[in-house]
């Protein structure tokens, strides 16, 4: 029987979504919670622009968050570049916000393990998801309109890698999120009033990119192959 979080998401999920480069499989906890914090574990800089840690990852996000939501998947990320090795472990990168009615989604929990930044891995993930959601059923994929991304405005690197995918720039969602206690990085340098029910947390201000269907069919898709396939 099919995990919960699996069949749960609002369109069927695929065993994996993989390329020469990388493999997507749904992010099973009992088979790669312990891989992943085994690696993330030692990094905390991970999740500095995220607004939750490694150690609420399972409990908070999978458990409360993405179990119980039909729009939203989680993906395990494997490097499966080097030939006869094992796949790697090498992050996580899912859909979130997914509107079947709509016809839209959202790429979201982009976490590249150390290792692998700066490599093929990000841009290949991502490809694959923006391939399944905007490709129409014919050719595969869920036919949709619209991917967003979100990203703290203060996060270069993950706005660098949407714009090289092609997202457009169309707006900053101020005072948009809550940062766990304890975070000194990421806020938006905003005072907190008087009552405020948190005020030992900071806030982010959130930059929204999109790429659409008809940004797709005009070249965006070209482009993201290319992308994946640069060497």
């Amino acid at each position: 029987m099919a995990p919960p979080h699996d069949v749960n998401f609002c369109f069927p999920v695929p065993p994996n979504l993989q390329n020469d480069r990388v493999k997507l499989v749904p992010f099973f906890p009992s088979e790669h919670a312990d891989a992943f914090f085994a690696a993330a574990g030692a990094h905390p800089e991970l999740f500095t622009y995220l607004t939750f840690g490694a150690q609420d990852f399972v409990t908070t996000v999978i458990e409360q968050r993405i179990q119980p939501d039909r729009g939203t998947v989680l993906f395990a990320v494997f490097d499966t570049s080097v030939a006869g090795a094992a796949p790697q472990l090498a992050g996580t990168i899912g859909l979130l916000d997914t509107s079947a009615a709509n016809l839209s989604t959202e790429v979201g929990f982009v976490i590249t393990l150390p290792r692998f930044q700066r490599t093929h891995v990000t841009s290949n993930a991502a490809g694959l998801l923006l391939q399944w959601a905007l490709e129409t059923p014919e050719a595969g994929g869920l036919g949709l309109r619209r991917v967003a991304w979100k990203a703290n405005v203060h996060n270069a690197g993950s706005v660098r890698v949407a714009e090289r995918l092609g997202f457009r720039r169309e707006g900053v969602l101020r005072w948009d999120r809550v940062i766990p206690a304890g975070r000194t990085k990421g806020g938006n340098g905003g005072g907190v009033r008087g009552g405020d029910p948190r005020p030992d947390y900071l806030s982010r201000d959130t930059l929204l990119l999109g790429l659409c269907w008809d940004d797709w069919e005009s070249g965006a898709r070209e482009s993201v192959n290319k992308i994946m396939q640069r060497r």
